[in-house]
């Protein structure tokens, strides 16, 4: 095959002449060749690379973005958890160890494996190990926060046995079976259900049918037993150590006043007597005369999962009865 021949046009003659390129001329045309070629290269490769992914890309992406939602859901429920521990610890410092006329319980005093709590990362802008590395430290914080927990349950354990006289008189169990009510109102201020005006509501209400058996909550004497303005049927128990608890609405009591009781004994019905619009119990209980929120004296009754649950039920729930 013979050697393509180049001729260029030259002006001083007007004709097209043969043309002889020298080494520099050819690299100087195999340059812009090989730089041509290069940006086109480039060009078809971002092409691909943006507008038409591989479908292995497209399924790392879908992998990536379910593993972020995998991680974003473990850490909801990671600081659903610690939000019931610290509630369990709350309860643990300004009740239980109240109780028993115990110190808080502080950290220092905890086992050296015991960290305190860190505050709650955030899952925006970190990669996956970052990810992971984030929600193992706050589970070993939450595992730390579980053993400090559990070992202050352990000396409350032991004062409880030195003082077991004393807590068989403070209220600690529900008026009624867990499955025979429903949470109608809570502690606090709620609107009236009769004036329609706020009103401070100094127990809870448990829905339940006519009928339905109400035990007392502690050992005590029934100090207060028939018929009280706005109470109906009511019965009250003094417990000695200033505790004294409230039954009222009853559709009947059967404690006679003066009657020594013993926690978990009947002592009257459900009903919906005095002012009431509805069948229920209105429970209290009173620490030196002065209104206590009930939900602070199930412990000896209530699993921590039952107890955060009695806890959102009672805040929720504004359906006042009497």
């Amino acid at each position: 095959m013979s050697k393509r021949k180049l001729y260029l046009y030259n002006p001083e003659t007007d004709n097209f002449e043969r043309y002889f390129p020298g080494i520099k001329d050819r690299l100087k045309w195999l340059g812009v060749v090989l730089l041509v070629g290069l940006v086109i290269a480039v060009g078809i490769y971002v092409i691909i690379f943006y507008s038409l992914e591989t479908p292995t890309v497209e399924n790392l992406k879908v992998e990536n973005s379910e593993l972020r939602r995998q991680y974003e859901e473990l850490d909801r429920r990671i600081g659903a958890s610690m939000k019931v521990m610290n509630e369990i610890q709350d309860r643990d410092s300004n009740f239980y160890r109240v109780l028993m006329q115990m110190d808080p319980a502080r950290v220092d005093d905890a086992h050296p494996d015991v960290l305190t709590l860190q505050g709650a990362p955030t899952m925006r802008n970190l990669n996956d190990s970052q990810l992971v590395a984030q929600l193992t430290g706050r589970l070993d914080s939450l595992d730390r926060q579980l053993l400090h927990q559990a070992m202050s349950f352990n000396t409350i354990r032991d004062e409880f046995k030195n003082q077991q006289h004393k807590i068989d008189h403070i209220p600690s169990v529900l008026p009624i079976n867990i499955k025979d009510y429903t949470m109608s109102s809570g502690y606090g201020i709620r609107i009236d259900p009769v004036y329609g005006s706020h009103k401070f509501h100094a127990g809870l209400d448990f829905a339940a049918r006519t009928g339905t058996q109400v035990f007392a909550t502690a050992d005590g004497l029934v100090s207060y037993a028939d018929q009280k303005t706005g109470y109906g049927n009511c019965v009250d128990i003094d417990h000695g150590y200033n505790y004294m608890t409230r039954y009222a609405h009853l559709s009947k009591i059967l404690v006679p006043n003066g009657k020594t009781v013993k926690r978990g004994e009947l002592i009257g019905l459900v009903g919906s007597t005095g002012k009431s619009t509805g069948p229920h119990l209105h429970y209290e209980v009173r620490y030196k005369d002065e209104p206590q929120n009930p939900v602070n004296y199930y412990f000896m009754d209530l699993t921590p999962a039952e107890y955060d649950e009695m806890i959102i039920m009672a805040e929720n729930a504004g359906h006042v009865m009497d």
